[in-house]
Protein backbone atom coordinates (compact mmCIF):
# COMPACT_ATOMS: atom_id res chain seq x y z
CA UNK A 1 0.00 0.00 0.00
CA UNK A 2 2.43 2.31 0.79
CA UNK A 3 4.31 2.07 -2.45
CA UNK A 4 1.41 2.30 -4.73
CA UNK A 5 0.21 5.33 -2.50
CA UNK A 6 2.82 6.86 -2.78
CA UNK A 7 3.63 7.02 -6.73
CA UNK A 8 1.67 8.17 -9.40
CA UNK A 9 -0.31 6.03 -11.44
CA UNK A 10 2.83 4.43 -13.09
CA UNK A 11 1.70 2.20 -16.16
CA UNK A 12 3.16 0.01 -19.11
CA UNK A 13 2.61 0.78 -23.15
CA UNK A 14 -0.97 -1.09 -22.70
CA UNK A 15 -1.89 1.17 -19.84
CA UNK A 16 -0.85 -2.45 -17.20
CA UNK A 17 -0.56 -0.48 -13.62
CA UNK A 18 3.07 -0.63 -12.57
CA UNK A 19 3.53 2.20 -9.65
CA UNK A 20 3.52 -0.38 -6.75
CA UNK A 21 5.49 -2.72 -8.38
CA UNK A 22 8.21 0.12 -9.19
CA UNK A 23 8.05 1.39 -5.24
CA UNK A 24 8.37 -1.96 -3.74
CA UNK A 25 11.44 -2.99 -5.90
CA UNK A 26 12.80 0.57 -5.10
CA UNK A 27 12.52 0.32 -1.65
CA UNK A 28 14.39 -3.31 -1.66
CA UNK A 29 16.78 -1.93 -3.70
CA UNK A 30 17.34 1.07 -1.31
CA UNK A 31 17.52 -1.28 1.50
CA UNK A 32 19.51 -3.90 0.35
CA UNK A 33 21.94 -1.02 -0.60
CA UNK A 34 21.58 0.53 3.17
CA UNK A 35 22.30 -2.36 4.60
CA UNK A 36 24.78 -4.28 2.22
CA UNK A 37 25.62 -7.92 2.98
CA UNK A 38 23.05 -8.32 5.28
CA UNK A 39 19.84 -10.89 5.04
CA UNK A 40 16.47 -9.62 3.35
CA UNK A 41 13.13 -11.04 3.83
CA UNK A 42 10.07 -9.84 2.28
CA UNK A 43 6.48 -10.44 4.69
CA UNK A 44 3.28 -10.12 2.63
CA UNK A 45 -0.16 -10.81 3.78
CA UNK A 46 -2.04 -13.98 3.04
CA UNK A 47 -5.09 -13.57 0.92
CA UNK A 48 -8.44 -14.13 3.27
CA UNK A 49 -8.99 -13.67 6.90
CA UNK A 50 -6.82 -13.73 9.71
CA UNK A 51 -7.16 -15.40 13.59
CA UNK A 52 -8.24 -11.65 14.09
CA UNK A 53 -11.40 -11.75 12.45
CA UNK A 54 -12.50 -14.43 14.48
CA UNK A 55 -11.80 -12.36 17.58
CA UNK A 56 -13.55 -9.58 16.41
CA UNK A 57 -16.04 -9.81 13.67
CA UNK A 58 -15.71 -5.91 12.99
CA UNK A 59 -11.76 -6.51 12.49
CA UNK A 60 -11.02 -4.05 9.53
CA UNK A 61 -14.78 -3.45 8.58
CA UNK A 62 -14.71 -0.38 7.62
CA UNK A 63 -11.59 -0.11 5.07
CA UNK A 64 -11.79 0.01 1.70
CA UNK A 65 -11.12 -3.06 -0.85
CA UNK A 66 -7.47 -3.59 -2.50
CA UNK A 67 -7.84 -1.03 -5.34
CA UNK A 68 -8.14 -3.14 -8.43
CA UNK A 69 -4.75 -1.06 -9.82
CA UNK A 70 -2.77 -2.40 -6.94
CA UNK A 71 -4.07 -6.03 -6.71
CA UNK A 72 -3.19 -6.52 -10.13
CA UNK A 73 -0.02 -5.58 -9.16
CA UNK A 74 0.84 -8.40 -6.48
CA UNK A 75 1.70 -11.07 -8.20
CA UNK A 76 4.36 -9.55 -10.25
CA UNK A 77 5.85 -7.78 -7.00
CA UNK A 78 6.15 -11.89 -5.46
CA UNK A 79 7.90 -12.89 -8.67
CA UNK A 80 10.19 -10.39 -8.92
CA UNK A 81 10.98 -10.79 -5.09
CA UNK A 82 11.70 -14.32 -5.43
CA UNK A 83 13.77 -13.80 -9.09
CA UNK A 84 15.63 -11.54 -6.78
CA UNK A 85 16.56 -14.20 -4.49
CA UNK A 86 14.44 -13.16 -1.65
CA UNK A 87 12.93 -15.11 1.12
CA UNK A 88 8.78 -13.91 0.41
CA UNK A 89 7.04 -15.27 3.64
CA UNK A 90 3.42 -15.60 3.11
CA UNK A 91 1.45 -17.13 6.32
CA UNK A 92 -2.23 -18.56 5.98
CA UNK A 93 -4.69 -17.23 8.60
CA UNK A 94 -2.18 -14.44 9.98
CA UNK A 95 -1.57 -11.42 9.00
CA UNK A 96 2.35 -9.73 8.02
CA UNK A 97 2.43 -7.71 11.19
CA UNK A 98 2.18 -11.39 12.97
CA UNK A 99 4.91 -12.53 11.38
CA UNK A 100 7.25 -9.72 11.73
CA UNK A 101 6.16 -9.58 15.15
CA UNK A 102 7.45 -13.38 15.48
CA UNK A 103 10.67 -12.86 13.53
CA UNK A 104 11.51 -9.81 15.73
CA UNK A 105 10.99 -11.69 18.98
CA UNK A 106 13.10 -14.60 18.07
CA UNK A 107 15.77 -11.97 17.06
CA UNK A 108 15.71 -9.93 20.12
CA UNK A 109 15.50 -13.96 22.44
CA UNK A 110 18.95 -14.74 20.24
CA UNK A 111 20.30 -11.26 20.61
CA UNK A 112 20.42 -11.07 16.52
CA UNK A 113 20.20 -7.34 15.04
CA UNK A 114 17.12 -6.49 13.09
CA UNK A 115 16.00 -3.57 10.70
CA UNK A 116 12.26 -3.89 10.11
CA UNK A 117 11.13 -1.32 7.52
CA UNK A 118 7.59 -0.33 8.10
CA UNK A 119 5.74 3.49 8.70
CA UNK A 120 3.31 1.09 10.79
CA UNK A 121 3.11 2.66 13.84
CA UNK A 122 1.83 -0.64 15.36
CA UNK A 123 5.27 -2.32 15.04
CA UNK A 124 7.17 0.09 17.06
CA UNK A 125 5.86 -2.11 20.00
CA UNK A 126 8.60 -4.41 18.78
CA UNK A 127 11.56 -2.29 19.01
CA UNK A 128 14.14 -3.96 21.34
CA UNK A 129 17.59 -3.48 21.87
CA UNK A 130 17.73 -5.69 19.41
CA UNK A 131 15.56 -4.11 16.67
CA UNK A 132 15.02 -1.29 14.91
CA UNK A 133 12.70 0.48 12.53
CA UNK A 134 13.26 1.94 9.09
CA UNK A 135 11.09 4.00 7.17
CA UNK A 136 12.07 4.49 3.83
CA UNK A 137 9.86 6.37 2.60
CA UNK A 138 10.80 9.17 4.98
CA UNK A 139 14.40 8.12 5.55
CA UNK A 140 13.79 8.08 9.27
CA UNK A 141 14.81 5.16 12.21
CA UNK A 142 13.70 4.38 15.27
CA UNK A 143 15.25 2.72 18.04
CA UNK A 144 13.78 2.65 21.68
CA UNK A 145 14.55 6.73 22.14
CA UNK A 146 13.27 6.94 18.78
CA UNK A 147 9.94 5.49 20.00
CA UNK A 148 9.84 7.30 23.21
CA UNK A 149 10.30 10.85 21.20
CA UNK A 150 7.80 9.72 18.78
CA UNK A 151 4.90 8.32 20.82
CA UNK A 152 5.74 9.69 24.44
CA UNK A 153 5.67 6.00 25.93
CA UNK A 154 8.45 2.95 25.05
CA UNK A 155 7.82 0.40 22.97
CA UNK A 156 7.21 -2.07 25.66
CA UNK A 157 4.05 0.62 26.34
CA UNK A 158 2.79 0.80 22.82
CA UNK A 159 0.15 -1.87 23.39
CA UNK A 160 -1.65 -0.18 26.14
CA UNK A 161 -1.27 3.03 24.16
CA UNK A 162 -2.67 1.88 20.89
CA UNK A 163 -5.23 0.28 22.43
CA UNK A 164 -6.24 3.55 24.20
CA UNK A 165 -6.43 4.97 21.13
CA UNK A 166 -7.93 2.58 19.10
CA UNK A 167 -7.15 2.83 15.58
CA UNK A 168 -9.97 3.71 12.84
CA UNK A 169 -8.11 1.85 10.23
CA UNK A 170 -9.06 -1.30 11.67
CA UNK A 171 -11.96 -0.19 13.03
CA UNK A 172 -10.91 -1.03 16.75
CA UNK A 173 -12.61 1.26 19.12
CA UNK A 174 -10.23 3.22 21.67
CA UNK A 175 -11.27 5.26 24.83
CA UNK A 176 -13.32 7.80 23.64
CA UNK A 177 -11.63 11.20 24.47
CA UNK A 178 -8.27 9.87 24.26
CA UNK A 179 -5.77 10.29 21.52
CA UNK A 180 -2.42 10.78 21.36
CA UNK A 181 -2.46 13.94 23.14
CA UNK A 182 -4.92 12.90 25.69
Amino acid sequence: FRAYHALPALTTSTKYPTGAVKGVIAMLKRLAKDYEGSPIAVVFDAKGKSFRNELYSAYKANRPSMPDELRQQIGPIHEIIRAMGLPLLIIDGVEADDVIGTLAREATETKRDVVISTSDKDIAQLVSDHVTLDNTMTDTRLDRAGVIEKFGVPPELMLDYLALMGDASDNIPGVPGVGPKT
